[in-house]
This record gives C-alpha cells, sequence and structure tokens, in this order.
C-alpha cells in the first residue's frame, strides 16, 4: 500500500511581518489585494524582441519544471518602450492580506539633504508653455511633463524604513519596492513608492484597470477640500484629460475581453496628498490561457497610458523627450508580478523614487492639455512630491 504524501499548508504570514522582512534586494507589493514579498532569483526575464509577457511565460513554465513551489515574475518596467526591466523569478514567496496596522520608524530629523530640482521650476513652466504650443498647432490632444527632484542626504537612506514609512502613510495604495539595480551603480539601487494608480490586474478570467487623470492637491482643509473636489468633478478641463485616459484604456482592454464594463462617469477618490478623478473598468477575459492576457501581457498591451504619456501616444513620446531635461527611467513605467496562471497585479510607477546609497531621485508629472495653466501645473507636481518628500522627512522644497 502507497503511502500518501505529506501536504504542507501554505504558511500564514502577517502582511505586517513581511514588511518588516523586506531588505534592499527583495521584491515587496502590497495592495488591498494583499501583500507579496519575495526573495533570491533563480531567474532572469530575457524577452526576445521586447515581448516582456511571451519571455516570462516561457520562464515560469521553466521554473515550475525545476520545482520551483510557487512560481512568479515579479520586479519594474521602464517607461519608453525600449527602457530596461528588471524582471525575475524569485527563488522564495511569501504572501499576506493587505497591510494593516503598520508601524514605522519616524524619519530623522536631523538628516541634512541637498536639494537640485531638474529642470528649475521656471524652466519647467516653460516647458508646459511649449507644451501648449503643440497643443494648439494641433500636435498633440494631451502629454504629461515630469520634473525631477535629485536629493541627497549627509548619509545613506535606508530603504525598509522609508518603505514602511509609506505603507504606514497610506496601506491602501500600491506599495513596492524593487531592486533596479544597473551595471556602473555605485550602490544597489531600488525603485520605491507608493502609487495611487493600479495599471491592471487579473483574477482567473476577470481583469481590472484604474486610470487616474486629473487632479488637486489636498489641502487638509475639510471646507476647502470639499470644495475642490467639487471642482475637479465640474472641470471641463479634467474631465477632458480622463476621458482621453480611459477611452484608450477601455479600447485597449476591448481587443482581449468579452465584457467590458466602463462607468459612465469617473468619481474622486484621495490620498493623503491628492484628489484624483478615478474610473474603475472591468472585464471578463476571452481566452485567459493566452500568455498575451496574462496580467503582464495586458499591462504591457495598456502602457503606457495617457495618464503618464498622452495622446497621440508616439507624438507624446516625442514631445516629452524633447521637453524632459532627464531621463524617467523607472518613474511612469509598471512593477508588480504575474504567476504561472497569468494572474497578477500590475501598478503604474508613480509616486516613486529611485534611492542609491545617499542619492534619491523622484519625478512627479502633470497633464497638459488645452487650457492648462503652467504655473498651475507646477503647483500640481509639487504637491505630488510630497507623497516621498514626507516620508523622507522633508516639507515641500519643490
Amino acid at each position: 500500500m502507497s503511502i500518501p504524501a505529506l501536504v504542507r499548508p501554505r504558511p500564514v504570514y502577517r502582511a505586517a511581518d513581511l514588511l518588516a522582512a523586506y531588505l534592499p534586494g527583495s521584491f515587496y507589493f502590497s495592495s488591498p489585494g494583499g501583500t507579496l514579498l519575495a526573495d533570491g532569483v533563480h531567474a532572469r526575464v530575457r524577452p526576445e524582441g521586447g515581448e516582456q509577457a511571451l519571455a516570462a511565460a516561457k520562464a515560469l513554465r521553466a521554473a515550475a519544471a525545476a520545482g520551483v513551489s510557487e512560481p512568479v515574475v515579479a520586479g519594474a518596467v521602464g517607461f519608453r518602450p525600449e527602457a530596461e526591466a528588471g524582471l525575475v523569478v524569485p527563488a522564495v514567496v511569501r504572501r499576506a492580506g493587505a497591510p494593516a496596522g503598520v508601524r514605522a520608524p519616524d524619519a530623522e530629523s536631523g538628516t541634512a539633504w541637498t536639494v537640485d530640482p531638474r529642470p528649475e521650476p521656471a524652466d519647467y513652466a516653460d516647458g508646459v508653455r511649449r507644451a501648449l504650443e503643440l497643443i494648439d498647432r494641433g500636435d498633440l490632444r494631451k502629454v504629461v511633463l515630469a520634473r525631477c527632484l535629485e536629493l541627497t542626504a549627509d548619509a545613506p537612506v535606508w530603504v525598509p524604513a522609508l518603505l514602511a514609512r509609506l505603507v504606514r502613510a497610506d496601506p491602501a495604495a500600491y506599495a513596492f519596492a524593487a531592486d533596479v539595480t544597473a551595471p556602473g551603480d555605485s550602490a544597489p539601487r531600488t525603485l520605491v513608492g507608493a502609487s495611487p494608480e493600479l495599471l491592471v490586474s487579473r483574477r482567473g478570467a476577470t481583469v481590472v484597470a484604474n486610470p487616474l487623470a486629473g487632479s488637486a492637491p489636498r489641502s487638509g482643509d475639510e471646507a476647502l477640500d470639499r470644495e475642490r473636489v467639487a471642482r475637479l468633478r465640474d472641470s471641463a478641463k479634467d474631465l477632458g484629460e480622463h476621458a482621453h485616459t480611459t477611452a484608450q484604456v477601455a479600447e485597449v482592454l476591448g481587443r482581449f475581453c468579452v465584457d467590458l464594463e466602463v462607468p459612465a462617469q469617473p468619481e474622486v477618490i484621495g490620498t493623503p496628498t491628492m484628489w484624483h478623478l478615478s474610473t474603475r473598468i472591468t472585464g471578463r477575459l476571452a481566452d485567459p490561457t493566452d500568455p498575451a492576457c496574462s496580467a503582464l501581457g495586458l499591462a504591457e498591451a495598456l502602457h503606457p497610458t495617457p495618464a503618464v504619456c498622452g495622446v497621440p501616444e508616439a507624438g507624446a513620446l516625442a514631445a516629452i523627450a524633447d521637453l524632459e531635461p532627464e531621463d524617467r527611467g523607472y518613474y511612469a513605467g509598471m512593477v508588480g508580478w504575474t504567476g504561472l496562471d497569468g494572474d497578477g497585479e500590475w501598478a503604474v510607477t508613480i509616486r516613486s523614487a529611485e534611492v542609491c546609497d545617499r542619492t534619491v531621485r523622484l519625478f512627479a508629472g502633470a497633464g497638459i492639455v488645452a487650457g492648462s495653466d503652467p504655473a498651475a501645473e507646477l503647483a500640481e507636481t509639487s504637491a505630488k512630491f510630497r507623497t516621498l518628500l514626507r516620508a523622507l522627512g522633508l516639507e515641500d522644497v519643490a
């Protein structure tokens, strides 16, 4: 008589334990859907012809055949189509529920920082004016312009503490930390952030995307915030900007779905620093077994959305390359994970920074459309910087 194999139940972890266990070099991702911590590298995903999803599917099958107990592909992909990607099949994966009751050390108040804005604020406003000229000529309908702050501390920045503060500040965000060390880096480089924007998630045949476009800074004053939310709901400029993004996301998902639900009007959602127009789009996949319909495949098809690029995409990419003095790197790219079954979650890498030793490089952008005001767009980027600046213990310096 054969003896049945011993079935070991999957260990149950608390989200706070996984956050506390994160160390640079690991991959961390948390959202309202749960928490994932991955360690080690079983294999690196090496795309052929730039198609990440096909290479990921191949790597996942090989990992399963090699005995990896829960193969996933995890990591980040940069903004531009030809951008670098840091996707791996980790050796070990641990999961928990959504983060709650997170504890984090306060930022050290004695840290001395130098701040290098790229470009200077006045030059960014000039870039907005040049973008408006392109829009007035009919070359573009929308372009997202970003600016960079390069911060240098007097001591190395401890990424686990920074990540914990980001999760504590907004447990509902898509928080992440991914190793993006590149050849030539003098020290390990980590992409860390807390994005409010879900690019796409997949569970079985169900897919969800939640594009955000159209924003207003959060003031902290209840009465003033009610006014800002009301103005955002009624703003023809912001509603038009949001419609560009929603239409493209729905069009792309419609290629893969037999059913698609797109709300007629956006709602307003809030983060600790911003208000955003938000549309939650849901669909049912025609063929969940197709690698192109994996969470990563759908994310590839959607990226970059008009929320971080513009309309039309080719013209917006060219304008960004011309008007932004700093390469975005992983900013406005995508970060997340996909499993062997195709399920997974990918967020847009906004409210993020790349940390390398004492240097923190962060970006913030604003959508430029007809009617945009350069001073208001500059102020919007300053407000978006606050997510990372507060987690670093800095007052507004942007």
